[in-house]
């Protein structure tokens, strides 16, 4: 019993730690050593847990994307009105990237990587099924103007996800201190529901 916490806690030290250096050195810095000397353990004690550095990140990268789902999904339902979704949805995702900036820091780091595309195929399929529908019912219940999913989805959370990157740097273009409240986030929020609304 005691051996299997101490293994539970490795693991835990090792994939905060690989957040850390992933956050701080990008996806070039990152390496098994580098990580084995920041968590305190040997390389042969990741290898344990992982096959190579890809399987590493690919495996921490689908975690964090499966907590990111499970935020963006409580009290979430396809059947809202789409106004309702949104300002759900926004809530839930300004709420994770509260709790775990760092997750979305990590994420912006593998997004535009090869490995990127072995985590996005298991998103897709989950969150799409699900926001897929909500989109569908909005469309049809014309409370949603018919567009592309890069349409859509750039005027539906690319806004969200500018505040968001304000607040992480705690300015903005125009201001010297920025944090996101819940009045700017709902005010953007209503603007966005309004132009994407017939």
């Amino acid at each position: 019993m005691n051996m299997r916490t101490r293994d539970e806690n490795k693991i835990i030290a090792i994939r905060e730690k690989a957040i850390d250096l992933m956050v701080e050195e990008g996806l070039d810095g990152f390496s098994i050593q580098k990580l084995a000397k920041a968590a305190g353990v040997s390389p042969a004690t990741i290898y344990i847990y992982y096959k190579d550095r890809e399987d590493l990140i690919i495996q921490l990268a689908t975690e964090l994307t499966n907590i990111l789902l499970e935020w963006s999904l409580q009290g979430f339902d396809p059947e809202m009105s789409f106004a309702e979704g949104l300002k759900v949805q926004w809530k839930n995702r300004a709420a994770h990237f509260m709790k775990y900036p760092k997750h979305v820091e990590f994420m912006e780091h593998i997004r535009y990587s090869p490995l990127y595309e072995k985590v996005r195929v298991q998103m897709t399929s989950q969150f799409g099924e699900v926001m897929g529908a909500f989109v569908h019912n909005a469309v049809r219940n014309k409370q949603l103007h018919k567009l592309s999913f890069e349409v859509y989805w750039a005027v539906a959370f690319a806004p969200l996800y500018q505040l968001m990157k304000y607040h992480s740097q705690g300015r903005s273009h125009k201001s010297e201190h920025f944090a996101l409240s819940n009045r700017i986030l709902m005010q953007a929020c209503e603007l966005v529901i309004k132009g994407l609304t017939p």
